[in-house]
């Protein structure tokens, strides 16, 4: 049975493409979510995981929607294969576990994925510093009004009481105080 999953980072991005790409591949059950592929809580992925059997193909249309380390993606994809279970990508046809030469594609792919998420944050980051030499980049707006937090503890209120009626974190209402 070929076994798709589909996944997209935030809730309004599309996953038509993905589940249009893995039905014409022949995917007769699709697993899906609307979720980061950085967190390991995708409860569509450990579905999708532990309903494949013997003999199965897990599809997906990219390696990015799969996994974003090589470490990730190789407990995965040993997962699949100690039920042997197949993994297969329907746009980057080389890899394929149930080949040779798409194993060996699988690893160099998930090395190359994973240099380029790395890339990225650092791209970020150096964007970052620059905006703050420059002083562009201030950081994220403050949610929390430092007047609300003020006049609540001079009412009288504890800081743990402060959070909760703003609905912030305690360390903050901490830091606003001090």
């Amino acid at each position: 049975m070929l076994v798709g999953y589909a996944r997209v980072s935030t809730e309004d991005q599309s996953l038509d493409v993905q589940l249009d790409a893995l039905k014409a591949a022949g995917c007769e059950k699709v697993f899906s979510e609307k979720l980061s592929g950085t967190t390991m809580r995708r409860p569509q992925l450990v579905q999708a995981l532990e309903f494949c059997r013997e003999g199965d193909v897990l599809l997906v249309t990219r390696l990015d929607r799969f996994a974003r380390s090589s470490v990730d993606l190789h407990i995965m994809v040993e997962q699949l294969m100690k039920k042997c279970v197949g993994f297969r990508c329907v746009e980057q046809g080389g890899i394929d576990t149930t080949t040779i030469h798409g194993e060996l594609m699988l690893g160099v792919l998930g090395a190359v994925a994973q240099f380029e998420t790395k890339l990225r944050s650092e791209r970020q980051r150096e964007g970052i510093e620059q905006a703050k030499r420059k002083g562009v980049y201030k950081g994220r707006r403050a949610t929390i009004d430092p007047v609300a937090v003020r006049r609540l503890l001079d009412e009288g209120k504890k800081p743990v009481e402060v959070a909760r009626e703003l609905g912030c974190n305690r360390a903050s209402v901490y830091r606003l105080a001090g």
